[in-house]
């Protein structure tokens, strides 16, 4: 199985983007991995600036740039604040139902500042709350592939995952 994620712009914070090639990298050794990293132009004015434009229109471009970067017989995984929340066994479980179906892509989007747009969310197999707490983007990237990685080893029996 190949695991695709898929988030708006690059990992500035240097500690969490170093944090997210370690997982990435071990997750590597459980399956193929591939990024996109996905650059927002932005509107008129100040390229990608929270704040300086309507966020529906981000929404809009945002989400159509991320509908592009997405292969059509792709799983698709969504965070989503309201999505469901699972425990890292119940995502490892999920993960193993995938690898037992024989998914060939999984892709796992992480949305930029102001949300993805209701037809993509629609078009989700799961949407995923990581928390019910407010974190930084960059912040769930690194507790959303820590959890990739904690899952892998929980389906591999290594003993990573302490219960």
């Amino acid at each position: 199985m190949r695991l695709h994620f898929v988030w708006i712009g690059k990992t500035k914070d240097r500690r969490c983007a170093g944090m997210i090639e370690d997982y990435l990298q071990r997750i590597g050794h459980y399956a193929s991995v591939e990024l996109d990293e996905i650059r927002d132009p932005g509107g008129p004015g100040r390229p990608g600036r929270p704040g300086k434009e309507d966020p529906r229109l981000v929404i809009r471009r945002e989400s159509t740039r991320i509908q592009a970067a997405i292969d059509k017989d792709e799983v698709l995984v969504i965070l989503d604040e309201k999505g469901s929340g699972m425990n890292s066994a119940e995502l490892a479980g999920f993960i193993g139902q995938q690898q037992q179906r024989g998914t060939k892509r999984l892709a796992i989007v992480v949305g930029g500042y102001a949300g993805i747009d209701r037809p993509l969310r629609e078009k989700a197999d799961l949407l995923l709350s990581l928390s019910r707490f407010t974190m930084t983007h960059e912040l769930a990237r690194v507790v959303l592939t820590e959890q990739i990685y904690r899952a892998f080893t929980i389906l591999a029996g290594h003993p990573y995952h302490k219960e």
